[in-house]
């Protein structure tokens, strides 16, 4: 099921698919090829410029390979992802009684720019909150109170994700909750940063102008060499 974003108001670009579970194939399927915002990090630096490196480059060349096999190929989950999932389960029941009531959805879309950025929350918040969820060692923990709390500001491994998440959902805020089991949970919330996202526009633009371009070169090359093509294989993968 897709929503349309503040439905009764002016039209939006938003669209919120609510039938999409995180970690699903079919979940897989919608960000196939996608620039979302958790990758957003790889093409744009910490000082908000478009990055021009290994890592940005390696990300363009996975995202065009989703693009012209429609497939992704399967990641190692480690065991701080299992735990970050476990404790991502907790964080959110302690955030909605202490806090405010959530609501699960799977992806956010939005195609504003002429490209289409995506968004996986870890929970909505009424029609103008997100929920970002974070599961810390302790020692992170500590810091983020140390640091980040006394001086309500959002640590910079996480601040271009969630102001690129504010950008696709278009909404007014996200409280970043940092979770600890065995010490207190940190809530901080961030509201969307004009110079920031205008950032992020550029390099997502930019990226999108490469991907493209790099497509057109795909598709010379392969009628140029007449590449012969060969099957899939789908081979279990035991971690």
């Amino acid at each position: 099921m897709e929503m349309i974003a503040n439905a009764g108001r002016a039209p939006s670009s938003v669209r919120i698919h609510t039938d999409l579970f995180q970690g699903t194939d079919e979940w897989l399927a919608a960000r196939c090829g996608m620039l979302t915002a958790s990758e957003m990090k790889l093409i744009i630096t910490p000082t908000f410029k478009a990055a021009k490196n290994e890592k940005e480059r390696a990300h363009l060349y996975e995202l065009l390979a989703q693009r012209i096999t429609k497939h992704v190929e399967p990641h190692y989950v480690g065991d701080d992802m299992l735990r970050g999932q476990e404790d991502e389960f907790e964080a959110l029941a302690i955030y909605a009684k202490h806090y405010a009531e959530t609501e699960a959805v799977g992806f956010i879309t939005n195609d504003k720019w002429g490209f289409t950025l995506g968004y996986s929350p870890d929970a909505i918040v009424g029609t103008d909150g997100l929920v970002e969820c974070k599961s810390r060692r302790q020692k992170y923990q500590i810091e983020t109170f140390v640091v980040h709390v006394a001086e309500g500001s959002i640590p910079a491994d996480y601040l271009i994700q969630i102001q690129t998440g504010l950008l696709v959902a278009e909404r007014d805020w996200c409280d970043l909750v940092s979770y600890s089991g065995g010490l207190p949970m940190a809530v901080i919330r961030a509201y969307p940063d004009e110079k920031i996202q205008a950032a992020i526009e550029e390099a997502a633009g930019d990226f999108e102008r490469r991907l493209a371009e790099a497509h057109d070169r795909y598709l010379h090359a392969i009628a140029k060499s007449k590449a012969v093509p060969t099957p899939r294989i789908n081979r279990e993968i035991v971690l």
